[in-house]
């Protein structure tokens, strides 16, 4: 899943209208911002396999550190307590929180089973809707518009770079979703990793259109 997790990202700053859209999107993505790094570090294993699923070449061997359900769980009380320590708002560390556990509930979705329920776990989850792209393309638009309404609800523009950097962003991010699902499979898997680095570019995006949004009244 990719443009889901933004979507969730976009869609939560109805619920914490206080809250950057670059802190909700680094929430929400959170285990996948750390994931090319352990991949880099080679604590984390992944294979690229053409033809692995309908959707995505990508066979995840070992990702107990980003994506284990215990961890994500640790990675949400961390994301939510510096946030708590920083800005003194319980609501909104809660919710920051719960983003990161709903990546790990939403890769479950489409996932073939391979998330763990702790590190060294043998019980790996994932409902497989990755083995059908009309079902995978519903979950993830439906989310990624529905968050998007939601942003587009609660923020109104200050200036043009309110308006078309947001626009623009998520155009973007649905040129890179067509991207993933209908080009060719990643060369390696450090391509992979670096490629995925960049998602902190995303991060900081959202921090510079929210910064030239204001929440409505």
């Amino acid at each position: 899943m990719f443009i889901g997790h933004f979507g969730i990202g976009f869609g939560a700053k109805s619920f914490a209208p206080k809250v950057s859209l670059g802190t909700l999107f680094l929430a929400s993505q959170f285990i996948d911002l750390l994931w090319p790094s352990l991949l880099l570090l080679n604590l984390e294993q992944v294979r690229i396999v053409p033809g692995a699923t309908v959707v995505t070449p990508l066979l995840f061997e070992r990702y107990p550190i980003s994506h284990s359900l215990m961890t994500v769980m640790g990675w949400a009380v961390l994301v939510g307590g510096i946030h708590f320590m920083l800005k003194r708002k319980t609501v909104s560390a809660l919710i920051l929180g719960a983003l990161v556990i709903s990546h790990w509930m939403l890769d479950a979705i489409v996932h073939q089973p391979d998330l763990p329920l702790y590190p060294g776990s043998i019980t790996l989850i994932g409902l497989n809707l990755w083995s059908s792209l009309p079902i995978t393309l519903m979950i993830e638009g439906t989310l990624f518009a529905f968050g998007v309404w939601l942003y587009s609800r609660t923020t109104r523009p200050n200036d043009k770079v309110g308006q078309w950097g947001f626009v623009v962003l998520v155009i973007f991010l649905i040129g890179i979703y067509a991207g993933n699902l209908f080009g060719p499979s990643p060369p390696s898997v450090t391509a992979i990793a670096w490629t995925g680095q960049l998602q902190w570019l995303l991060v900081l995006w959202a921090y510079w259109i929210d910064k030239h949004r204001q929440t409505c009244a």
